[in-house]
């Protein structure tokens, strides 16, 4: 509990101890306005300040304001025990409620807790020994080498170049089970080292490392209001001056009828009490903040609160291939030349044509070639994105790539019928074609599983975006039951592409959503462009970070179905609140104002309904 938060349970000792005291003297007149006076003053002081302060400052119409009216009210009216104990209640409750959403930030706090207090860097001395200096994180460079011990958390990005250990990414992932790491391996921040020292090689400064951005996402999520959220602000605003002047009407209109001016002035305070937003202005804000703090805790991050809504209303999803429902990883199956070389030969030329490529393809090519390839032999080397690779080997025009490759440089092929289930790579030279290459790249382990989960969430649709080849493609989604798939999208066309499936889902439902699945790097436009962009496998991913609006910080592709389960459960748990919190405040402001509910009805219907829906809001954390 805070120094304030203790302050304040001494208030509401002392102030519910002489409420007793004064209940129980034999007292009348002003004799007993004055005792009761003394324990309203001590618990009421603040909030008659903060209702001055409002006024002062042209906001008027909050929930001070109503409670100081009410309270002030009902003194007037000689009232006295029910004026001091609605502020009394309405204190302990707002004690609860500040305990309450505490508990909630320090809860989200250590979840994110992965911001390291020190680093151990490396000094070399002049006798040419090694010193570790313990420093903040924000104060190393680049190049530097830092020490990682076990226990530890790494404090910054970088390359392994000395020890081999297992990490745990708990924090990160979400994801219990440690990950072996060794020399030559990059490293992330925020992830615990458990057995053996590291010497690592800073490869980002502190400001752009994973942690960084990590908290810097989360911190700022809050600032992204959902609609619900807006609603209620909005609502809010119009709402308590509405009732304010409903509270005014109720006691004159009435009184000027009847003369009972006592009568309909009380049922004019019970109302205002009653009218009181503090339940949904707290607990809605509160439901998202607790919803996106457990999805971080499983690995999740979310960009804002309006995303985790929108995720819930997603009745299509269009994944990416490479990288999302396969490994990523192309390992060549067979190796096919015709009359004009040999499988030697074959592999070694797209080895050679390929090695100044980034893609998953060429790496491939490489491994099966199982040597460094020489890059002197090699010039004016073009990579052409969505189809391969041509260049000049040992004077030679070669050509690496697709069926749009071939047909750029004028070869003719023939496209085996053997193959249907691997990518194809064709190589040809000086405009003669010497053989294709098969590469095949595996499903991921818990692709199928994950599709499963996505029906079970309640998409309607699943779609493959992929620039693979349009047999490759079939196979696939056929293999997986998908509802379509759109095959050989070049990079800049996958916006186009994505295009009509937006169209598609909008026109089923004016709420109906569209979320891509992609790497985050390649995929960057298709991201933004999607309704809902995820990024999935994105550990310390800039482009994931920027372009996604849901980062999934592994690469299972099954967080997708999590993450829509709790953006459901988020969204359920909001419309509880609301409903809950209007409708038993729309029925105790009816018999309020017939005359059939009290002020400690009111009470119950403002700082009860308030505790109520908060402890259902917490229920997003779990």
């Amino acid at each position: 509990m805070s120094r304030k938060q203790k302050k304040t349970l001494r208030r509401i000792i002392a102030a519910a101890v002489l409420f007793v005291g004064a209940a129980l003297l034999p007292l009348s007149g002003w004799w007993r306005l004055l005792v009761f006076l003394l324990p309203y003053a001590i618990i009421g002081y603040d909030v008659l300040s903060k209702a001055v302060r409002g006024i002062v400052r042209g906001q008027v119409f909050d929930e001070n304001f109503l409670m100081a009216l009410a309270t002030v009210g009902a003194l007037c009216i000689g009232e006295y025990a029910e004026a001091v104990f609605v502020m009394l209640f309405y204190q302990v409750g707002e004690l609860f409620q500040s305990i309450a959403v505490g508990k909630s930030r320090r809860s989200i706090a250590a979840l994110m807790d992965i911001r390291p207090d020190v680093a151990h860097v490396e000094r070399t001395l002049d006798d040419a020994s090694i010193r570790y200096d313990e420093v903040d994180p924000e104060e190393i460079a680049i190049g530097d080498t830092i020490q990682v011990r076990p226990g530890e958390r790494v404090p910054l990005d970088g390359t392994v170049i000395e020890g081999e250990s297992y990490l745990d990414t708990a924090a990160l992932t979400g994801e219990p089970i440690a990950r072996r790491i060794g020399e030559g391996d990059a490293i992330i921040s925020g992830c615990i080292n458990q057995s053996g020292t590291l010497r690592i090689r800073v490869d980002r400064a502190y400001g752009d490392s994973t942690v960084a951005r990590i908290l810097a996402l989360v911190e700022d999520s809050a600032a992204r209001k959902s609609k619900s959220e807006a609603f209620i602000t909005r609502f809010a605003r119009l709402y308590t001056p509405a009732v304010v002047i409903g509270a005014a009407l109720l006691a004159l209109i009435p009184s000027l009828i009847t003369g009972e001016w006592l009568v309909w002035i009380e049922r004019a305070l019970t109302f205002l009490v009653i009218s009181c937003p503090c339940a949904l202005v707290i607990s809605v804000p509160l439901s998202f903040f607790g919803g996106i703090g457990g999805a971080s805790r499983q690995g999740i991050l979310f960009k804002g609160a309006n995303y985790l809504e929108m995720l819930a209303d997603c009745d299509t999803v269009v994944l990416d291939k490479t990288g999302t429902l396969t490994k990523g990883s192309f390992e060549v199956t067979s190796i096919c030349p015709t009359d004009e070389s040999t499988e030697c030969a074959l592999i070694e030329l797209a080895a050679l044509t390929e090695q100044f490529s980034s893609h998953p393809i060429a790496h491939s090519l490489i491994r099966a070639y199982g040597q460094p390839p020489c890059p002197d032999r090699v010039d004016a080397v073009e990579e052409i994105a969505g189809e391969g690779v041509t260049a000049k080997v040992d004077g030679h025009a070669v050509a690496v790539g697709n069926l749009r490759l071939m047909a750029r440089v004028g070869v003719t092929v023939s496209i085996p019928n053997n193959e249907i289930g691997g990518t194809i790579v064709y190589v040809a030279r000086e405009g003669t074609l010497l053989g294709h290459i098969v590469i095949q790249d595996e499903l991921k382990s818990d692709t199928k599983n994950a599709i499963a989960q996505l029906r079970q969430a309640g998409v309607k649709s699943i779609v493959m975006l992929t620039g693979d080849h349009e047999r490759v493609a079939a196979a696939v989604a056929d293999e997986l039951a998908l509802d379509g798939y759109v095959a050989e999208c070049l990079p800049g066309d996958k916006v186009n592409r994505l295009e009509p499936l937006l169209d598609r889902c909008h026109a089923r439902s004016k709420r109906a959503r569209l979320a891509f699945v992609g790497d985050g790097i390649n995929d960057a436009p298709v991201l933004t462009r999607a309704d809902v962009g995820i990024a999935m496998g994105a550990l310390g991913s800039d482009a994931a970070i920027e372009a996604a609006d849901v980062v999934l910080m592994d690469d299972k592709l099954s967080k997708i179905a999590t993450a829509m389960r709790l953006s459901h459960r988020t969204g359920h748990i909001v419309r509880q609140n609301i409903v809950f919190a209007l409708g038993v405040k729309a029925l105790v402001l009816l018999l309020g104002a017939l005359g059939l509910a009290t002020l400690w009805a009111a009470v119950f219907a403002d700082v009860g309904v308030a505790v109520i829906a908060i402890l259902n809001a917490m229920r997003t954390l779990k």
